[in-house]
């Protein structure tokens, strides 16, 4: 078994900010809204916030107020394109090569066609009848083999799982030994924040915020191997007779000593000799 992660940035929200600062939080927060300065109290930080209140209830525009805050200002930006700003991302394609090894049986399998054909790989895609050993797979096909559009998910991110499974019959030829592919979609949204730091030109300590949204490629391999083999099989043999032998002994103890008509089974199993 083996898992790997692979994360494709669809969509992302950029915000510049200094530090230090006060400023009024988002009246996307819900703790934020306020109406006077009793609503902020001082040093308590904003649930789901971006701060701590200074105790101060401020315009944050002509319509609400909320709560100014210490922290990297301005607060973050939320609001999203409609449509995602990497839509072109949809006709990317990923390369997943996987190799099995059971240990057990000396035996080593490629997911991969081995072929001397330097351009094979840049121009096949997968294909579970026409190109099965073809490992490169566009990101709007699998996207939609989970049950998803790829413009909904990278507006807002999510998560597909890729599992990869092998199951191997080492007694027929190994070319049978393929590879079978699932996708599933696992959520529907995913993102998360990165920023860059330095010094601005009036030497404030300052950084630019990144929320980035995207799809999260989860792949996950299982794989199993038999091959017939002549001693496991005369060992299972021999413990299913031992185990009928036994079920046999249990059944006569249960009906001569438990059983309310014991003694009509005991007469017909044994026979009385004087």
């Amino acid at each position: 078994q083996g898992e790997n992660v692979l994360f494709l940035v669809t969509n992302f929200i950029s915000t510049a900010q200094q530090a230090q600062g006060t400023c009024p939080e988002s009246p996307s927060v819900l703790d934020a809204m306020c109406t006077e300065d009793a609503d902020c109290p001082m040093g308590n930080p904003v649930i789901h916030g971006n701060g701590i209140k200074t105790g101060r209830c401020v315009m944050f525009n002509a319509t609400c107020s909320t709560c100014e805050i210490y922290g990297w200002c301005p607060v973050e930006n939320n609001t999203l394109p409609r449509k995602p700003l990497l839509a072109e991302a949809e006709n990317f394609t990923l390369f997943i090569k996987n190799t099995v090894h059971f240990t057990k049986f000396n035996f080593s399998r490629c997911n991969t066609l081995q072929t001397s054909d330097p351009n094979y790989f840049k121009s096949c895609r997968y294909d579970p009848i026409f190109s099965p050993f073809c490992p490169v797979f566009r990101v709007r096909d699998m996207v939609e083999a989970a049950g998803e559009t790829f413009g909904d998910l990278a507006l807002l991110g999510g998560s597909v799982g890729v599992h990869i499974e092998w199951d191997c019959d080492l007694d027929r030829p190994a070319a049978q030994c393929q590879t079978q592919y699932s996708f599933s979609l696992q959520d529907k949204r995913y993102n998360f924040r990165t920023a860059s730091y330095f010094w601005s030109s009036q030497h404030q300590l300052s950084r630019d915020l990144l929320k980035l949204y995207g799809i999260r490629f989860h792949i996950s391999v299982q794989g199993q191997a038999g091959k017939f083999s002549i001693i496991p099989t005369a060992v299972s043999f021999g413990t299913s007779i031992a185990f009928f032998g036994a079920a046999t002994i249990v059944c006569d103890l249960i009906l001569l000593y438990l059983d309310a008509k014991a003694d009509l089974y005991w007469k017909e199993k044994f026979e009385e000799v004087r």
